[in-house]
Order: structure tokens, then sequence, then C-alpha cells
């Protein structure tokens, strides 16, 4: 889908216009690391993810795993304690979808997580991945269960937290934002791994805690490795953007 310029109630001034760059951003909507495509005010520097910036305050959001929940857009956490993603587990600071009755909150990006993705290339079905609220099965990455939402695979093999993917987002998206050792001033250098401004590798990609047969290692780690890029353009709300990004070099470590 084509978009053009649009107006936003957090940023009324400017119109903000779509646009698609391989630098990362920080949404100053949700205030979550943002890739690839964005929103974008370039007078002000001000950047939206498309699930942000196409958010309407007016709007209900209702979602299958809270069918009792009604969620508002709201511009900032309600209340003055911290508040956490039910998704991702990492707190929410910024513009949220918040039930009233429940004290649930979801960031954007997450409340409009697709429940499946078709992540195998190869059109085998190994890697159909589904969304669920919790799933008895450890994690691919850390081992425990029932964390967060996760992404388990069709055959029930492979299971990644959205919270763990989240985790190994945000450690390299802050190291190539804010470049290897940060700014004179502390601000975004965009000097980013090895000189350069584009996405980077995502670090923890490797580390697995999970066990597989003999002669089956290689194939499972493979296919995880696969399945974390699709996850973490979904938590982006973006899927071109770790697709076509530089995490080729995930399979062959």
């Amino acid at each position: 889908m084509k978009y053009g310029e649009i107006t936003h109630f957090g940023h009324p001034q400017h119109k903000l216009r779509f646009e698609y760059a391989e630098i990362p951003f920080k949404c100053d909507g949700c205030k979550e690391a943002g890739i690839g495509s964005r929103f974008k005010c370039s007078l002000c520097d001000y950047d939206l993810h498309k699930q942000c910036a196409l958010a309407a305050p007016s709007s209900i959001l209702r979602h299958p795993f809270y069918p009792k929940c009604a969620f508002y857009l709201l511009p900032r956490p309600p209340g003055n304690g911290p508040r956490y993603c039910n998704a991702c587990e990492r707190d929410v600071s910024g513009l949220v979808y918040h039930c009233h009755s429940c004290g649930f909150d979801l960031h954007p990006c997450c409340a409009n997580l697709p429940h499946v993705l078709d992540a195998d290339s190869g059109g085998g079905g190994e890697l159909r991945l589904f969304l669920h609220r919790k799933v008895s099965a450890p994690c691919h990455r850390c081992g425990r269960k029932g964390r967060s939402w996760s992404y388990r695979s069709a055959c029930k093999q492979y299971n990644l937290h959205v919270a763990c993917v989240m985790e190994m987002l945000v450690e390299s998206w802050h190291e190539i934002y804010y470049g290897v050792g940060g700014g004179r001033d502390g601000k975004r250098g965009l000097v980013g791994i090895n000189g350069m401004n584009r996405i980077p590798s995502i670090k923890g990609v490797g580390k697995s805690h999970h066990r597989s047969r003999k002669g089956k290692v290689k194939r499972c780690c493979e296919l995880a490795a696969m399945a974390v890029q699709f996850i973490i353009s979904a938590v982006l709300g973006d899927p071109t953007a770790i697709i076509a990004g530089v995490v080729g070099s995930f399979i062959s470590r």
C-alpha cells in the first residue's frame, strides 16, 4: 500500500511523510526502537512507526487474546506508576493501547503482531509460525516457559518469546543508533557497527537453549535464525525492514 503525507495528533504542526531508510530511529509515539518504514517530519526529526502513525485516537481495538477487553489508544500510559506491555514485557512510556477495565497495555506494534507468519521461503511450511499468548514449551533462546507472547512453529518444535526478540533487537539497535561508545554529547551518532549506518546483525541470534537430536542441530539453528528475521520484522510492524536488510549472515553463524 502506498502512503502519502498524513497529519498526526502527536505532531499537528507539520505533516509527516512515509519513507523507508535502513537507519534506526526511536519512535516519538511509543518511544520504542524502529528500523525501516516510518512516517517522518523532516523539519523536526519526528519519527513514528507505521502502526503508531496510522492509529486513530478515537478507535477501539479488540484483540483475540483478550476477548473481554476494549483497548483505547492513549498518548501516554495512565497513572504515575511503571507499566509494561503485556505482549513483550517492555516498559510502556508513550503511545499505548490501554484497557481501562483490566489494566492491560499493548504497544501499537505489539497489538498488531500478525497471528501467522509464513517464514519459509522454500514453501515447505517448516517455518510457519503462530502467535500464542502463552506456550508451555521452553523458548528456543532463553529456555524459559510462559514469559510473554510467543511465536511457535507449526511442528511445535520451535518457540521464541516476543520479549526475547525485543531484547536482541534493542541491544543491537542501541549500538548502531548511538554509535559504538556513543557520541561526545551522548546523543545518537549513527556510526554503528563497523562504521555502517545500516541495519545491524542482531546479537544473540546464534545463542540457543533448544535441544535437538544429533544431526538436526544445525538445521534447527538455521530455522531459528530465519524465524528471528521474520519475528523482528513483525515486531517492528514492517515486513520488509529486516528481510531486506543485512541479516542474511544469521544463517551462516
